[in-house]
Formats: structure tokens, sequence, C-alpha cells
């Protein structure tokens, strides 16, 4: 009896990752494509509603396994990171065009979930493995919505959104250390850096960088921000559901 071929790892910045990114990319033409040629009309919101409901029906699957059958338990299988947050947050800005769900979906998807590309936190098996395909697909689904709705639909983010991102993560970031500490968990990286290799190791070390993440993060969102503020008649979303 032959003995079962080895399980390929993950590399990144390997094939797999390159294709990842390709696939993100074109995807990503193909929705802000559709989404203008769909602007203003009666299609807009059944094209972003389908959208909605087709990433929510892979993504509330994945959540189902991860939580039922997936190893460590409530350390690495609930879905508290702020990219499991982000993936909800889209499947409702999507849905509903709330402003709270869009600034959360735009400000969280283009400059956090975004580093799941740059510097994966991926160990496991390689494509086509579910482990591989629950963390690309959640995290490029995040992206699309994004784009989709900022580029695409035509929805914009200004000093409220900008606001209530910023206030909702450091909420976020006071109610997950507490629960890091008290159940020995690492959501958020807010008690230890990650395993790889990511930007995080270039903002000191603990608790500095989670203060140099608040700043950079604080920055860079204003950043992306003020040349939408600046446009005359912006395109906003729909008051909070």
């Amino acid at each position: 009896m032959e003995p079962l071929p080895a399980v390929r790892r993950f590399v990144p910045f390997g094939l797999s990752h390159g294709v990842v990114v390709v696939v993100l990319v074109a995807v990503a033409a193909v929705l802000v494509v559709a989404g203008r040629r769909c602007r203003g009309s009666p299609s807009e919101r059944r094209l972003s509603q389908a959208l909605a409901l087709v990433f929510a029906g892979f993504l509330v699957p994945v959540w189902l396994h991860w939580l039922l059958s997936g190893p460590g338990g409530i350390k690495y299988s609930l879905p508290l990171q702020l990219c499991d947050l982000a993936s909800m947050t889209a499947v409702w800005a999507l849905w509903s065009y709330s402003s709270t769900a869009f600034a959360l979906t735009y400000f969280w998807g283009l400059t956090l979930t975004s580093q799941a590309f740059v510097s994966p936190e991926l160990t496991g098996p390689d494509f086509p493995s579910l482990q591989f395909l629950s963390f690309f697909g959640m995290h490029s689904l995040v992206l699309w919505a994004a784009i989709y709705l900022t580029w695409g639909v035509g929805l914009r983010p200004d000093w409220r959104c900008y606001r209530v991102a910023v206030l909702v993560t450091i909420g976020w970031a006071v109610v997950m250390f507490v629960f890091d500490r008290l159940a020995g968990t690492n959501y958020g990286f807010l008690t230890t850096k990650p395993v790889v290799r990511s930007l995080l190791d270039a903002l000191g070390p603990w608790p500095w960088y989670l203060l140099s993440e608040l700043v950079l993060g604080a920055a860079a969102w204003a950043l992306i921000t003020w040349p939408w503020v600046r446009q005359r008649t912006p395109r906003r979303a729909r008051a909070p559901v």
C-alpha cells in the first residue's frame, strides 16, 4: 500500500497566493463595471441585494463549520476578528445601504482586511483546502463589497462615517481585549502579534504596537475620507438601520 502524499502547505507569495490576488482584482473590476451600469436604476438595488445573498450563502456555512468542528474551540473558531465582523457589515451594507454598515465595510475593508493579501495569517494546507478557501474567500468578499459600493454604486464616506468607524473600532478593541485576557485568546492580535510576519512587526513591542495601530489607522482613514469630502455632491449611504 502506497503512503498518502504529504499535504501541500500554503506558501505566502507562492502560486496559489498570486492566483488569489489576480482573481480578487478581476472580480473587483467586473463588480465596478456592473455597479456603474446599474447605478441609479431599479436594478441597482436588486444587484446589491443579490450580492448580499450570495456573500451570506458563502459566509454562513463557513462560520457554522468552524464553530461546530473547528480546531481549538473558542480560542480560534469564534467569528470575533475584525475581518469576521467586516464580512457581516459587508452583507449588511449591500442589503440595506446603511451608512454605518457602509462606513465599517469601507474603512475596515480597504485598510485592515486588505492586509490578508499582503501578509496572510494562514499556516495550513494550500488550495483547495477549506481553510484556504474560507480565509481568502471571506477577505475577498469584504474587499469586493467595499469596492463595489464605493466605485461601482457610488456611495461615499464622509467625516461622520469616519467618526463611526473609529469609535466602533475602539469599542470593539476594548471589549475584545478584556475577552482575550479572560478567555486566554488572541482575537484581534491584541495580546500578542501574529505568528507569521506582518506589518505589526514594524510597530514596536506590545503594548506599543496597539497605540501605533490606532494612530496610523486613524490617519490612514482620514486620508481615504478627505478626497471624497472635497467633492461637492457625494452620494451618501442611508442612515443607520
